[in-house]
């Protein structure tokens, strides 16, 4: 049997076929579940199944006040088969911008005699708005990896913030000489 267009047909006799309403309704059905499981294959032992990418920043950092503005932003990311360009790209510029945030301005303060949060709230806890972000270009890979799954998909997750935080401190060790390990980059760790 196929199955195809909302009908089965039989292999050898393929004007043979009748729809799934009309064999549900025979039975007295008005709907059909089924479930399976599905478990990792051996191809998990022998490849790496990651997605990737590089990722490029270009700061101005001004030199008196010690403002880092991340001014063009260029990421590659191999994540196997794309099904939804336009998702994908917003997805991997929303962790971007994710990780210009860690990178120049989230930081939760703490009272150390209390241990409570000082900022907790918006008004004083730092994210990034429309201002704060420039030109990012998202780039993909196009690959086919046959051994991931079926679709060749693998996941975007944390790849689109894990490298953001790096670029942006090369980019600013490359203009100001300081190479700073501790973030968020602020003005008082680059003057």
């Amino acid at each position: 049997m196929i199955a195809q267009d909302g009908s089965f047909f039989l292999k050898n006799k393929l004007s043979a076929s009748e729809t799934y309403e009309a064999i549900l309704a025979r039975h007295g059905m008005k709907m059909i579940e089924a479930r399976a499981d599905a478990k990792p294959g051996e191809e998990q032992k022998k490849f790496s199944m990651h997605a990737f990418g590089a990722q490029f920043a270009e700061v101005r950092v001004d030199p008196d006040l010690g403002e880092v503005r991340v001014t063009r932003w260029v990421g590659t990311f191999g994540v196997g088969r794309v099904l939804n360009a336009k998702t994908a790209n917003t997805q991997l510029i929303g962790g971007i911008v994710y990780g210009i945030g860690m990178a120049l301005m989230e930081h939760t303060v703490t009272d150390p005699h209390r241990g409570r949060v000082v900022n907790a709230d918006l008004a004083e806890y730092h994210v990034p708005v429309n201002a704060d972000v420039s030109d990012i270009q998202v780039l993909f890979v196009d690959e086919h990896d046959p051994h991931i799954n079926p679709l060749g998909v693998k996941r975007i997750g944390e790849i689109r913030i894990t490298g953001t935080a790096a670029a942006i401190a090369n980019a600013v060790s490359h203009a100001t000489g300081k190479r700073i390990r501790d973030l968020p980059i602020t003005l008082d760790k680059l003057l």
